[in-house]
């Protein structure tokens, strides 16, 4: 079975990171996890510079990245305004990112669920007839920071209503990292019941460590693409506490073991990852990067 690596950490890991980092070390990281295999990387954001900074270089992003046939390369975009930059940065896979909580929604694009949908839906139909893929976000899909347990009914209803209006994959988000798999497996018993477990795709913090195991129950679903973070950068601005993405690294790890094909070079990533470690100042939370720096030589390999 092949599984797809959605990459995100150029967008997702990079936008809560407190350090600047320059340009030319975003476009270098993009190319090596490229070089890795990936087959989509989520590159930027087209958004208010002054909402998030450290996306505020997104079109010079896209124009120096070098392209590798066979890889998607992704952005988010809020709005109509930031489509018709991406489209000017020709990009060709766009995301957007809707919330199953109406706190959350409001504190992060300051629109409720509803007032979302109705703007995404011109923005959706819009790229779509440009030719673009959609993927639909749907944020914190299993808890809410301010709001506690989101009821799988409105998830339920909210994915459909994110592939009514066109979107090709929604990507059910767990923004804060509360999931379990007990959790896992009841929400997708409803959902792969619902829609198949092929457009759906999951996307997982490590807050309290139960990333890679709520993989490991979403496998047993049928469902075939996660969301990564190398080196397991990232968290959310607009969700307090929240820590990093499941980092790519321990994901391939993990997967690559059960004899799952996934495309992608394990070693090339961790480079990838260790060039970006000094930028950001900060050593990275991925546990397989950790384990290779202290047991193996240059860490390329296990």
């Amino acid at each position: 079975m092949f599984i797809t690596v959605h990459e995100v950490g150029p967008r997702d890991g990079l936008q809560n990171e407190a350090a600047a980092v320059p340009t030319s070390d975003k476009v270098a990281f993009v190319d090596r996890l490229s070089g890795a295999g990936l087959s989509a990387i989520e590159v930027s954001a087209f958004v208010r510079p002054d909402r998030i900074p450290q996306l505020a270089d997104a079109e010079d992003v896209f124009a120096r990245i070098t392209r590798r046939a066979g890889t998607r390369y992704a952005a988010l975009v809020p709005n109509m305004n930031g489509l018709t930059r991406a489209r000017a940065a020709g990009v060709q896979d766009v995301a957007i990112f809707a919330a199953a909580s109406e706190t959350f929604g409001r504190r992060n694009i300051n629109q409720s669920i509803d007032e979302s949908l109705v703007a995404y839906a011109d923005v959706v139909a819009e790229a779509r007839h440009q030719g673009c893929r959609v993927r639909g976000y749907l944020s914190t899909a299993f808890g809410c920071p301010f709001e506690g347990d989101v009821p799988v009914a409105r998830v339920v209803g909210l994915t459909k209503r994110l592939f009514e209006m066109g979107v090709d994959e929604v990507a059910i988000s767990d923004t804060i990292g509360v999931a379990h798999p007990g959790q896992v497996a009841a929400m997708l018993t409803t959902l792969v019941g619902e829609f198949t477990a092929k457009p759906l795709a999951l996307h997982f913090h490590d807050t309290r460590g139960t990333a890679l195991a709520n993989v490991l129950r979403a496998l047993d679903f049928g469902i075939t693409t996660f969301d990564s973070s190398a080196g397991g950068l990232g968290g959310c601005p607009y969700a307090p506490g929240a820590t990093g993405n499941l980092a790519t690294e321990d994901l391939l790890y993990m997967l690559h073991g059960l004899g799952l094909d996934t495309g992608v070079d394990l070693a090339q990533v961790v480079s990838a990852s260790r060039a970006i470690e000094p930028i950001i100042g900060h050593a990275l939370p991925s546990r397989y990067v950790q384990a290779t720096a202290r047991t193996v030589p240059g860490g390329s390999r296990a």
